[in-house]
């Protein structure tokens, strides 16, 4: 199998990204692993989609760190044809690109669909990404999973939606990730709301959620794939995260603590009632934030947190993924290519 993985930046990877877990455990198969940065497609005059890609070397690396290095410090990027390869993993993240590079996200989608219409499998569809680029996505799932959300840029608008939910409530930026611009507003700051609005709607629209107690005790990743929990073995792909100082964010990234635990009735309850949607739009591999039975957020463009999963539980939750993978490009070979992108990106073993 040969397998790209779409990033931000070759060079700003880091050894504890999913991507690269999931790259290194392809690599030990055999399979033929390449990253393309987002600046880094062609469109080549004869219609074909290119890109100098990093390919790494076929073999088992001692661990991420090493993988990491290798790929970074490895020489020259390759010119390749997207067409020669299987599958097409995008694995950016657009609030790392919204400063200085916001053309970098929506080109690259518009390179990945090219290449889905060649017949490369693209995961998450790209087709949909393009409307999974900020939280708004996240509003066409059924109500009864989201928290009470005013999205606005007016000052006036979040004051009221605060006092609706008697003077509590989260305000984060609509395009972000990693917990970046997340405030509680409660009776501590509320003199200081016209800052907080004003920082975060700096670049784009606010969305602001009513305040759930529940989040006080952090969120639970849950990683999803073709629509469904991901479980090896009983053992599910489940993280909580909590934060382990006075900041509220307990996302890994800003410094919070995590653990596995076995995910409650709620949380499956909140998973049936996203999976309709997932499937209907290709959306592969995901990554639900759960807070008690509700869906904080849904993260489709770079779930993350399967490393430190496998690392404390010891299950091979990559592996499965990558089983699930191989399938795939075995279904759509079977089929001479003939199935959409979605069909086969949600079509599982």
């Amino acid at each position: 199998m040969k397998i790209i993985f779409v990033i931000n930046n070759i060079a700003t990877e880091k050894d504890d990204y999913t991507t690269i877990r999931l790259g290194r455990k392809a690599v030990a198969r055999g399979h033929e692993v390449a990253l393309i940065s987002l600046g880094d497609f062609i469109y080549d005059s004869d219609g074909s989609i290119c890109a100098m890609a990093t390919v790494s070397e076929q073999k088992k690396f001692k661990s991420d760190t090493t993988f990491l290095a290798h790929l970074q410090d490895g020489g020259e990027k390759q010119r390749i044809s997207v067409g020669d390869y299987d599958i097409m993993m995008l694995r950016s993240d657009p609030a790392e690109e919204l400063t200085d590079r916001s053309w970098a996200p929506p080109s690259a989608l518009l390179f990945a669909q090219l290449a889905a219409a060649q017949g490369v499998i693209v995961l998450n569809d790209p087709g949909h990404l393009t409307d999974a680029v900020n939280k708004t996505y996240f509003q066409h799932f059924p109500e009864a999973l989201r928290p009470t959300t005013c999205i606005t840029r007016e000052e006036n608008e979040v004051r009221k939606f605060v006092e609706d939910q008697g003077g509590k409530a989260v305000i984060k930026p609509l395009q972000g990730s990693g917990g970046q611009g997340v405030f509680i507003i409660d009776d501590n700051n509320k003199q200081n709301l016209n800052q907080i609005v004003e920082a975060v709607t700096r670049d784009g629209y606010a969305i602001v959620q009513e305040y759930l107690p529940a989040a006080a005790d952090g969120d639970v990743r849950m990683i999803t794939i073709n629509g469904k929990p991901l479980q090896v073995d009983g053992t599910y792909a489940c993280l909580h995260r909590f934060s382990q100082t006075d900041d509220h964010r307990s996302n890994i990234s800003a410094g919070g603590g995590s653990k596995m635990i076995a995910p409650t009735e709620e949380m499956l309850k909140v998973a049936s009632l996203a999976a309709p949607k997932l499937i209907a739009d290709g959306m592969y591999f995901c990554g639900l934030d759960i807070v008690g039975n509700k869906m904080m957020e849904i993260n489709v463009d770079t779930p993350g947190g399967l490393n430190y999963m496998e690392d404390e539980c010891g299950v091979d939750f990559s592996g499965a993924i990558l089983d699930d993978m191989e399938h795939k490009v075995l279904l759509q070979k079977q089929y001479g290519g003939k199935l959409t992108n979605r069909r086969i990106a949600m079509s599982y073993s």
